[in-house]
């Protein structure tokens, strides 16, 4: 028989060759050069080298894991004189966790049976029975927090109440509490019998609002200006063609306006508005965020009815919250109509004013009451409430953050509405 042997750098390519020739094997070798050979070897079993028994050629998994951390941490972690080494600790080798030596009572260390990892369902190949069993363990969770809620009302225990900001509020001087009839309340409501907004709420007048814009107003603003007008009754939309608030104000006392709402913008987008209450004032200035016109709600201006809105006022505790919800709801008629069943409502949480237009229905089925959002959709923030009608120059506030951010946010659960 004919060996062909190819021979290529550090690569040797040999055809298949049979177990045996004529009594002998062959065997690859290397020569003095450096230079791979065939060595013809003879079958004997005696020159053959000893072969390693299969039980000791097999390591089990968790002396393998531990020769690898040992190694790895002779040639990554070598301590320094500085690094205290603890000798009591050992390195599980399923887990990769340290745990503590075991002793006996005698002081001499046990052999400790380490079990793997509980992994629940983890173990689950398979994706679909893992979902399963995943979806099954979730609803065996679920009845069993209904048993346990039912076993608390049953024996009554008390609801835990989880602390919030709001909870854990910094009590203010101003803060009312209960209803404005309360004895305790008598100053409080002398002050309200008496405030600029009296007239309205004892239903002398009907209101009548001037919405206008800056100059030169974009669409999203123009836009947000006439929902505004959908919204408040007996309202109307126009330009400032460039004239100042106090001229406003002087031209809507002559023609019978009680309200003007002055609408900011700043890189095309609606940014600030001022209310201004007439004749006598107060004036008050609002950062305006968030703000989101019909449109973008997917809700068409053709839902909004000419009902007169319900307004609903919420959690303003303090006399500053009290005196800037009384302003919202002079801007709105004081007799709504329940037949449109619209709602507009200003709910304070945190000093941020949050607006809302809704129109509650009932389902037909069951007769429950549902909400539906109109729009628009906007956010509020005080800046300043100032004493009489517009004058940004001689004008007494009565509160303004503007310069006295330090002095007044002394901490986040301090507020001010």
């Amino acid at each position: 028989m004919i060996v062909v042997c190819i021979y290529l750098p550090k690569i040797l390519i040999l055809p298949s060759l049979p177990t045996g020739i004529g009594g002998h094997f062959f065997r690859r070798s290397k020569s003095a050069n450096g230079q791979t050979a065939l060595a013809r070897v003879a079958r004997d079993p005696a020159a053959r080298p000893p072969r390693r028994s299969v039980q000791s050629s097999r390591r089990s998994r968790e002396e393998v894991l531990l020769l690898h951390d040992v190694h790895f941490k002779e040639r990554h972690f070598k301590p320094s004189a500085t690094m205290k080494v603890k000798k009591d600790l050992v390195v599980n080798p399923l887990s990769r966790t340290k745990q503590k030596k075991v002793k006996d009572e005698d002081g001499k260390e046990a052999k400790e049976v380490i079990m793997p990892r509980e992994t629940g369902i983890n173990h689950i190949k398979c994706k679909v029975i893992r979902q399963k069993k995943n979806a099954e363990l979730q609803r065996q969770k679920k009845k069993e927090k209904k048993e346990r809620r039912k076993a608390r009302e049953q024996t009554g225990e008390p609801k835990q109440v989880p602390h919030t900001i709001e909870s854990l509020r910094e009590k203010d001087e101003t803060m009312i509490y209960g209803e404005i009839e309360d004895e305790d309340n008598e100053e409080v409501k002398i002050d309200m019998e008496h405030d600029e907004f009296a007239p309205y709420y004892r239903q002398e007048y009907e209101p009548k609002v001037l919405i206008t814009y800056a100059d030169n107003p974009h669409t999203k603003t123009r836009i947000f200006g006439r929902e505004l007008t959908r919204i408040i009754p007996n309202s109307t939309s126009l330009y400032r063609n460039r004239s100042g608030v106090k001229k406003m104000v002087k031209s809507c006392i002559e023609n019978g306006y009680t309200d003007i709402i002055v609408i900011n913008e700043d890189q095309c987008k609606p940014n600030g508005m001022l209310i201004v209450h007439l004749p006598e004032g107060p004036t008050m200035h609002c950062k305006l965020s968030n703000v989101k016109i019909t449109p973008e709600l997917k809700r068409s201006h053709k839902e909004i009815t000419n009902h007169r809105p319900e307004v609903v006022l919420n959690n303003f505790t303090t006399r500053l919250g009290h005196s800037v919800a009384r302003m919202f709801g002079a801007i709105f008629h004081h007799q709504p109509e329940f037949k449109g069943r619209r709602v507009v409502t200003f709910h304070n949480q945190r000093d941020y004013i949050f607006f809302r237009h809704h129109r509650y229905e009932f389902n037909p089925k069951t007769g429950k009451p549902r909400l539906r959002e109109l729009g628009p959709r906007f956010t509020l923030r005080l800046r300043s409430l100032q004493h009489g009608t517009f004058d940004s120059k001689y004008g007494n506030y009565e509160w303004i953050i503007q310069g006295r951010r330090h002095q007044l946010e002394t901490s986040r659960r301090k507020f001010f509405l």
